[in-house]
């Protein structure tokens, strides 16, 4: 059962000038611009070391059945789970992006992206609200499929609304990403490290376990660090 197709040779020819090296700021075919720096800072080695040490503890599983999975077997889509006042969504575009324009206290209209996966600048408008996604950096079909079918509905709505878990991110390398591990799937070198370290803590609080492949890809990005 394979869902997904060449993710990795996707974000390539979808975004080749952000790898290609180039020192200008080229404009994109879409009007976004290519970053001359790699999106994500690295995490302080504290984090790093205790990624490390994390991601030897993590069990070794192969993945479940998909069977059942719904996405709304996760809970209510960005439930304000933190009681501030303000929908996941939100909180998360807020935190993501800069240059934030709200409507009222809570609703992000417009902003600026520097999408970690791919590196390219993206202007945010609510108008286009597609442009710019929230994504579970440990998907949540994947999570289903590692353990989280067995959860009670309490355990996967708080998984789906964590903002640990959650990424503003460009679509293209959201949806080519889907719901792929790290042995499938790869953000930009410039955000291994952090994608690494994002994806080992989540699996740890929540105890899921990872496959062999993703957790070999995980000990390579940790190696960028």
């Amino acid at each position: 059962m394979k869902r997904r197709t060449a993710a990795v040779a996707g974000l390539a020819l979808a975004v080749p000038l952000v790898l290609s090296g180039c020192k200008d700021d080229p404009v994109l075919s879409d009007g976004g611009t290519a970053s001359a720096a790699p999106g994500g800072s690295k995490p302080a080695s504290g984090d790093t070391g205790k990624a490390r040490k994390e991601l030897s503890q993590l069990r070794i599983a192969s993945e479940g059945s998909q069977s059942g999975y719904k996405r709304d077997k996760f809970g209510t889509r960005w439930k304000d789970t933190d009681h501030n006042g303000c929908d996941q969504r939100n909180d998360v575009l807020a935190r993501d992006l800069t240059d934030v324009e709200k409507k009222g206290k809570c609703v992000v209209v417009s902003g600026r992206l520097h999408d970690p996966y791919s590196g390219k600048n993206i202007t945010f408008s609510k108008s286009d609200a597609a442009e710019v996604q929230i994504d579970h950096v440990y998907p949540l079909a994947l999570a289903w499929r590692m353990g989280a079918s067995k959860w009670d509905e309490d355990r996967r709505e708080k998984f789906g609304n964590d903002h640990a878990n959650l990424l503003a991110v460009w679509g293209v390398p959201n949806r080519q990403k889907s719901d792929s591990g790290p042995a499938e799937w790869k953000p930009q070198k410039g955000f291994q490290c952090a994608y690494a370290v994002k994806y080992i803590a989540i699996a740890d609080k929540y105890e899921l376990p990872v496959t062999r492949g993703d957790h070999d890809a995980l000990q390579d990005f940790l190696a960028r660090c």
